[in-house]
Formats: structure tokens, C-alpha cells, sequence
């Protein structure tokens, strides 16, 4: 028995759908693993930003905390000279 046109345009179409929706879904794969790569990246990005931010921190604290104890070591020091005449 032969099939009718009609049957045999439904089954290229049904064959066509079925290309496109395997399209659609490889180019759904690669926005998906495109995406997880940039949101890795921007996490790996935003991690390094606060180590740095952290290490600018401790780097100003030990500059003040220096500054601070070289203030102090000055101040303790034993009258000049000038005084002691007096």
C-alpha cells in the first residue's frame, strides 16, 4: 500500500520539528555551559578582588600600627639636650 502525500509530508515535517527541537536544545547546552563558565569566572574574579582588598587592608593597618609606634617611640625618648641645661 503506498502511503498518501499528505502522510508522507507529515513525516518530513514531523522529521524537520524533531531537527529543530534538537537544535534548540544543543544551542539551550551551549547558553547554559557559556553562562556557568562566566558565572565562574566572575566569581573567581570577585574572590580575588576581596583577597586583594583584604591584603590593601592589612597592609594600611600594619603602616598605620608602624607609624603609630614610631610616634610613641619618640615621644618616650629622653629629653634633648636643651632640656637638661635648663
Amino acid at each position: 500500500m503506498q502511503k498518501s502525500v499528505r502522510s508522507k509530508a507529515e513525516e518530513k515535517f514531523a522529521a524537520i520539528q524533531k531537527k529543530d527541537e534538537q537544535a534548540l536544545s544543543d544551542r539551550e547546552k551551549a547558553r547554559r555551559k557559556d553562562a556557568e563558565h562566566t558565572a565562574k569566572l566572575r566569581a573567581l574574579r570577585l574572590a580575588k578582588q576581596a583577597a586583594d582588598k583584604e591584603a590593601a587592608d592589612l597592609a594600611d593597618a600594619a603602616k598605620v600600627a608602624t607609624k603609630s609606634n614610631a610616634k610613641a617611640a619618640t615621644k618616650t625618648k629622653k629629653p634633648s639636650r636643651a632640656a637638661k641645661a635648663d
